[in-house]
């Protein structure tokens, strides 16, 4: 990822990774995911950022039945009693229901070390590795996530204008991926095709290859 302005990542970082798995009940279709998928989505994790030099080493997994959490009700409460280690850790809330979404995380420059309680990401348990999530059952979704915490903007945003993503080697793209089609191009005025195989953008999970074309 080769910043042209704001943020940049250095390589070699190292992040402490601690996984709440908040149900509403003991059965998997209430959000009890098994430590075998727990252990995959790490595996996808660190295998799509391992390119830009960053690892994720997990410290910690809890598991919490609150229904009203589990279907992503007051946050902020179960972010109080559930994070864990200083601000540079990751903790990602696993829930049961997100109405409307796959997954939701802050950027570095919403939540700050005087507000670390709304630090973090949370993502449905069924776009988990073997989810029940159609075309959204492979982990992408909290490599996506995880590419705001970070401080990546979308790989659409701006449209055709502008500085778009802030990421040099990044097409200008007008809108959404959808899918994983073979050739896109939504600024034909600009150079490159729509990159629909970056996990910033909206495609489905099998598209993406990576954060950048380099």
């Amino acid at each position: 990822m080769a910043a042209q302005g704001g943020m940049s990542i250095q390589a070699a970082i190292e992040v402490d990774l601690y996984l709440h798995v908040v149900t509403s009940g003991t059965a998997l279709n209430q959000g009890n995911a098994p430590d075998s998928q727990l252990a995959q989505q790490v595996a996808v994790l660190n295998s799509d950022f391992a390119p830009q030099g960053i690892h994720f080493n997990l410290r910690g997994t809890d598991r919490t039945i609150n229904s009203t959490w589990a279907n992503d009700i007051d946050p902020v409460a179960m972010r109080t009693a559930l994070r864990k280690g200083s601000y540079s850790a990751l903790n990602v809330y696993i829930e049961q229901s997100m109405p409307g979404l796959f997954g939701k995380c802050t950027y570095p420059t919403t939540a700050s070390p005087r507000n670390i309680i709304t630090d973090g990401c949370a993502v449905l348990y069924s776009t988990l590795p073997g989810g029940t999530s159609t075309n959204f059952n492979l982990g992408k979704t909290l490599t996506h996530e995880v590419g705001h915490w970070f401080g990546l903007f979308h790989t659409f945003q701006g449209g055709c204008t502008g500085d778009g993503d802030f990421i040099a080697d990044t097409p200008a793209s007008n809108s959404t991926g959808r899918g994983c089609p073979e050739t896109r191009d939504s600024c034909p005025n600009d150079p490159g095709f729509d990159p629909v195989h970056n996990l910033m953008d909206y495609s489905i999970d099998k598209c993406y290859t990576g954060f950048s074309v380099s």
